[in-house]
């Protein structure tokens, strides 16, 4: 789902626009790395290198990004459809013809083009609780 794909924020999002994750501690939540990555170096980055990075696996092992990796895509993952970005922060997701991505915010005239745009595969977030 990583060509051309938008994501739309989930239903049950209650942020009116884009809001940037706020830091809790010394270490960056999943928001915060996503954020940083899908906002600050918008269309640099694939799907997977998101997920990879904002990982458990990568948090447990910054000095060893191949071990990382390794146990990472070992397993069935997830896709960004569960970010809390689309879920919680107000930011849709689009990926461009190369797979890379970028946030939008929700509310935005690029976040309302986006979401009207037919070449696009429209798809939404996931919701945060089941209905």
């Amino acid at each position: 789902m990583d060509l051309n794909t938008f994501i739309a924020v989930a239903e049950d999002c209650k942020a009116a626009t884009g809001t940037v994750p706020k830091r809790r501690s010394d270490n960056p939540t999943v928001a915060e790395i996503q954020y940083r990555m899908l906002v600050d170096e918008a269309y640099q980055h694939t799907q997977e290198d998101v997920m990879l990075a904002s990982s458990k696996e990568s948090r447990d092992n910054p000095n060893d990004s191949a071990k990382a990796r390794e146990i990472f895509f070992s397993k069935s993952q997830t896709c960004l459809r569960t970010s809390p970005l689309v879920k919680t922060y107000g930011w849709g997701i689009h990926f461009d013809d190369k797979g890379h991505a970028a946030a939008v915010p929700v509310g935005s005239k690029e976040y309302r083009e986006l979401a009207a745009r037919e070449d696009l595969t429209q798809t939404r977030a996931m919701r945060s609780k089941r209905a």
